[in-house]
C-alpha cells in the first residue's frame, strides 16, 4: 500500500522520534523511503558578505542530516534515498510529494503550542491540510 514514503526530516527531536515508526512501517510495507530535508535561507541577508557561505553551510549540514537518516534506514534493511531542497518547508514538502508520487508523508511534530500556531500554519498542519496523500504525524 505505501510503496513510496516521504519522510520530511526537520532535524528536531520529534523527527528523530518518528524514525523508528517510519523504519517499521517501511519494512512491513516493503516500501522505499525518500528522506527530505528542507532548509530555508534567510533571503533578507542575500546582499550581505558571507551569505553564500552561510547557504553553503546550510546545504552541507542538510546533506549530512539526510545521509545519517538514510544510513539508519538502510542499516535496518529499508531502501532509502535522500533529497535536500531549499524553500518554504510546507510548500516544498507538498511539491516533492507530488513530484515523487509518494503514497504517504511522515512527519515528526511537536504539535501547535497555541492557537496562534494553528492559525498561522505550522508546517505539519499545513502539510496535513493540503497533502493529496495520507500523512502520518508522529508526536
Amino acid at each position: 500500500m505505501f510503496k513510496r514514503i516521504l519522510f520530511a526530516h526537520d532535524a528536531t527531536p520529534a523527527a528523530e522520534r518518528a524514525l523508528p515508526y517510519l523504519e517499521h512501517l517501511a519494512r512491513v510495507e516493503e516500501g522505499t523511503v525518500l528522506v527530505l530535508h528542507v532548509y530555508e535561507p534567510a533571503e533578507q541577508y542575500n546582499t550581505m558578505q558571507g551569505y553564500e557561505a552561510m547557504v553553503a553551510s546550510l546545504e552541507a549540514l542538510s546533506r549530512e542530516l539526510v545521509e545519517d537518516a538514510v544510513d539508519y534506514l538502510e542499516t535496518a534493511g529499508v531502501a532509502a534515498e535522500g533529497l535536500v531542497r531549499a524553500g518554504a518547508p510546507a510548500a516544498v514538502i507538498l511539491q516533492t510529494a507530488m513530484e515523487q508520487n509518494v503514497a504517504l508523508i511522515v512527519l515528526g511534530t511537536r504539535g501547535p503550542s497555541n492557537v496562534k500556531d494553528l492559525l498561522l500554519g505550522d508546517v505539519s498542519t499545513e502539510v496535513l491540510r493540503y497533502a493529496r496523500c495520507p500523512v502520518l504525524l508522529v508526536p
